[in-house]
């Protein structure tokens, strides 16, 4: 197969990034999924040229640097991806090559795969179950990639026993609940790929500790609506901790004041109440160590978006960030989203966003989630269009990225 390649399908191709997290819930890849934004339009391409367009002309304008940071990157690959050796543009150091469950282990293809690890690339192989047809690719494999939706615990246990003895690290995918999370690595699995980690890990008939609903409590008094200068300072100050990041974040590269701010009254005069509230309402819930620092970053990655999606829709851009930053709250503090709802003077249609996704906010903050979680089929209704969101949600990353350094 030869392929032409031209920037037209780079207009309309969306990408989008899941991470890969390690045992102590830190980063250790994203895997990226992609689409051709015009998939649903006739086509005279088969399916591997169209995906081998999109993949070349998305990684070569857009940077691998710029989608994973200096995290590896797992990237599905057909079999013709493979045997075209289109792979040889992206870094071997960064990458991992998915071998998708569809691709036969012939003998032409398991020399392919020899040729991808002379090369210096990493070979997963993606949904797997072992049978003997497969064991000269299990031979070549660093990681082994498991569907724990797919296999029940006993089934999961056996495909390990019988894996162990090779080199590999297994991946759990599709982990879903913390309960599966701890299974998982029981069994011995390495890295885990899922959104686990934003859901609250719910223990029934516990409150939430004196030190949570201090925190609850801070971050109601931030919200609300009607809070003045002084009233906004006060409370801030009460923290002496909150004082001094906020502090160190307003003076930073980042914010880019034109002068440094020695008072939380000259910073909030600088940079206005309500963007003073947003960052103070960060603050709080970074000060979360116990949680993935990943949660921190979607729940960035997401205010941002729909602040910027509100923008988008002339409709107010503020309640937009809270929304976002706010829709995983309740894997912050471990107890349902309606628990929370009643400690925060949140307005209804914050609320509503939040518990039910109605109303304006609650489409914004829908469709941002949907774009983050590659469900592009579900936005076919969305006001925004799937360009805008892919722009929007790449901006946002970095953004993010951004925000994450200039806390440390």
């Amino acid at each position: 197969m030869t392929i032409n390649i031209d920037q037209s399908p780079l207009q309309s191709a969306l990408i989008g990034r899941q991470a890969i997290l390690d045992v102590k819930q830190e980063i250790y890849a994203y895997e990226l999924l992609y689409r051709d934004g015009n998939q649903n339009r006739a086509s005279i391409l088969d399916g591997n040229e169209a995906t081998a367009r999109v993949l070349v002309n998305t990684f070569c304008e857009m940077g691998l640097e710029q989608i994973v940071d200096q995290s590896k990157a797992f990237i599905n690959m057909t079999d013709a991806l493979f045997l075209d050796h289109l792979y040889e543009i992206l870094p071997p150091e960064q990458v991992v090559l998915e071998v998708l469950e569809t691709v036969d282990p012939t003998p032409e293809m398991i020399q392919s795969i020899k040729k991808v690890r002379d090369q210096g690339y990493q070979v997963a192989l993606d949904d797997f179950v072992f049978g003997e047809a497969y064991r000269e690719l299990v031979e070549l494999a660093n990681f082994i990639k498991m569907d724990v939706m797919a296999l029940t615990i006993p089934q999961l246990e056996a495909q390990v026993k019988v894996l162990q003895s090779y080199p590999v690290q297994f991946l759990a995918e599709k982990v879903e609940s913390h309960e599966v999370f701890v299974q998982c690595q029981k069994l011995g699995f390495a890295l885990f790929q899922g959104y686990y980690f934003c859901k609250p890990e719910i223990i029934k008939g516990t409150r939430l500790s004196n030190n949570r609903m201090s925190l609850v409590l801070l971050l109601a008094k931030l919200q609300q609506e009607d809070i003045t200068i002084p009233e906004l300072e006060e409370l801030i100050k009460t923290d002496l901790a909150l004082s001094v990041k906020l502090l160190r974040y307003v003076n930073s590269a980042f914010v880019g004041l034109p002068k440094s701010v020695d008072t939380i009254s000259q910073a909030i005069c600088m940079v206005g109440t309500d963007r003073m509230r947003q960052w103070a309402s960060v603050m709080v819930l970074a000060n979360f160590e116990t949680k993935p620092v990943e949660l921190m970053r979607i729940a960035l990655v997401r205010a941002r978006m729909c602040e910027e999606v509100c923008r988008e829709k002339s409709i107010p851009s503020g309640p937009g960030f809270t929304v976002g930053l706010f829709s995983v709250l309740d894997a912050f503090f471990d107890c349902e989203m309606s628990q929370l709802m009643e400690q925060l003077p949140l307005s209804g249609a914050i609320q509503l966003a939040l518990l039910e996704r109605k109303g304006e906010l609650g489409e914004v903050l829908e469709n941002v989630v949907a774009y983050e979680q590659t469900r592009w089929e579900a936005m076919d209704g969305s006001h925004t269009s799937l360009s805008q969101l892919r722009n929007i949600y790449w901006q946002s990353i970095a953004w993010t990225d951004q925000v994450l350094k200039s806390f440390r």
